[in-house]
């Protein structure tokens, strides 16, 4: 009998500070930073972020929406053989932010590791859990995108500090004798490592280089909207699946441009695309299981639909995954 994976749960977490444009513009201001409502609304579809409080980190938000996802699941942690972070904005150099996650959920003994793939982290994290739990590795896995970009941003920066917020999203996924996970494909390409960086790293307990966010916009634009077409296309491809098939598309969420674009691309309108962008900005790894769990719990994804997952990030990274919920 052929061994699959299936989401069987999903959670989330957003920080309680929620931050209007119209509090992006007054407190760039006091920085003598120009920027407006309107400006970011036209170039990016971001209405509102959420940041962390002082003290609060990925693992916090990580748990919490483990925490849901398994509640929604119906599982107890102790059933877990496996926890996967997807995260660029880690409690520690090391410890893993998964091994701190495992700690706040009074678990111990299964394998607990970080995938750092940047906005496209959720994607490869949950290849890698369907990957084990088809070998027969794991059983029942927490798969999770947690992140707090708040802390990597230069406020004197209006073109990416207005882009980013904090916030988790979490699912459960499980063995089971019928597909879930139908297909998943992923690339990166290390040519592009400076379209989108921190160029910062600790040496002798210093911080070296320059540790805030770095993009250059019309680059990763370009490169994004080629692949994420390309990447989706192949997973239908290998499932035997068309692009009538989609459900939702939920995209990472970067940039409502960007998610137009790839769902014309794919001959999808608009309804069947899940938004989140304009409440939560871009959070990064996070962003596609929250915007899942969101869209769930909303009523809008179904048991029974088909998804299709895609993201793109620094590296340059990106890849797909096709799902029957």
């Amino acid at each position: 009998m052929t061994r699959h994976s299936r989401i069987t749960g999903t959670g989330s977490s957003l920080p309680p500070r929620r931050l209007s444009n119209a509090d992006m513009v007054g407190l760039l201001a006091a920085r003598g930073v120009e920027t407006s409502d309107d400006w970011i609304v036209e170039r990016t579809g971001i209405r509102a972020r959420h940041f962390v409080a002082d003290g609060v980190f990925s693992s916090d938000l990580a748990a919490e929406a483990a925490r849901h996802a398994l509640e929604a699941a119906g599982a107890d942690p102790a059933s877990i053989d496996l926890i996967i972070v997807a995260t660029s904005t880690p409690d520690m150099v090391f410890p893993s932010t998964a091994a701190i996650v495992q700690h706040k959920l009074g678990m111990a003994g299964c394998p607990a590791f970080d995938v750092q793939a940047v906005c496209s982290g959720f994607v490869y994290a949950l290849t890698v859990a369907d990957a084990m739990i088809r070998s027969g590795s794991a059983s029942k896995a927490l798969v999770i995108g947690s992140e707090v970009f708040s802390r990597l941003l230069d406020f004197n920066d209006r073109t990416t500090c207005v882009l980013f917020g904090d916030g988790a999203g979490a699912v459960v996924l499980e063995a089971s004798d019928t597909p879930g996970i139908l297909a998943t494909d992923l690339h990166a390409d290390g040519r592009h490592v400076g379209i989108l960086c921190v160029p910062g790293h600790v040496n002798g307990g210093q911080i070296l280089g320059d540790p805030v966010l770095k993009m250059d916009g019309q680059a990763v634009f370009k490169l994004a909207v080629g692949v994420l077409e390309e990447a989706a296309r192949t997973v239908l491809a290998k499932a035997g699946r068309t692009e009538a098939d989609i459900d939702w598309l939920i995209p990472h969420q970067a940039n409502i441009r960007i998610m137009q674009s790839t769902a014309r691309k794919l001959k999808l309108p608009m309804d069947k695309v899940v938004v989140t962008v304009d409440q939560h900005g871009n959070t990064s790894a996070a962003s596609i299981p929250l915007a899942l769990d969101h869209a769930v719990r909303a009523g809008q994804v179904k048991r029974g639909d088909t998804l299709m997952l895609e993201g793109v990030g620094g590296g340059f990274t990106w890849g797909a995954v096709l799902v029957d919920f």
